[in-house]
């Protein structure tokens, strides 16, 4: 794609912002133990505006992440190529143990997968709800990430 074109298709950093506040999947890229790209769609939360998601602490993606902290992540949107958008994030996976931080993406995420209406983070939430979220986040760490670089596209800017 010509500069031209990508420049005018490029996201403003609000637009990116808001872009990641409306939407809630990313698909995170980690490297493998032999170099291949470990692939997984992942539902997130912003923490901090930084993409943000719970995972199992033996997951694939946390052992990658623990033996090399690179990480991609995408956000994608549209159907028609005119409606094509997106944000790919390079830089690293940072993993938090902290269970104050797990809670505050784990209730948006859990509320979100429980069909609940979803707080921003660190909202209240019902607390029998919340005990819940934090029996599961026993198991779990969380990943954010941490962009050295980011890139954006929306063809509707075409």
């Amino acid at each position: 794609m010509a500069s031209g074109k990508r420049d005018k298709i490029k996201m403003s950093p609000e637009e990116i912002a808001a872009f990641l506040d409306e939407s809630f999947k990313v698909q995170v890229a980690t490297i493998g133990k032999d170099g291949e790209p470990h692939l997984v769609t992942m539902f997130y939360a912003l923490l901090e505006g930084r993409i943000a998601f719970t995972t199992y602490r033996s997951s694939q993606k946390v052992l990658n992440l623990r033996r090399d902290p690179t990480m991609t992540c995408l956000v994608e949107d549209g159907v028609q190529y005119s409606e094509l958008r997106g944000v790919a994030l390079y830089g690293t996976g940072r993993i938090v143990e902290d269970m104050d931080e797990l809670m505050k993406v784990g209730v948006v995420v859990g509320s979100r997968m429980a069909g609940l209406p979803v707080p921003k983070v660190g909202e209240p939430v019902d607390p029998a709800f919340a005990e819940g979220v934090r029996q599961a986040m026993s198991k779990r760490v969380l990943v954010v990430m941490e962009p050295d670089r980011i890139v954006s596209w929306d063809h509707a800017k075409a």
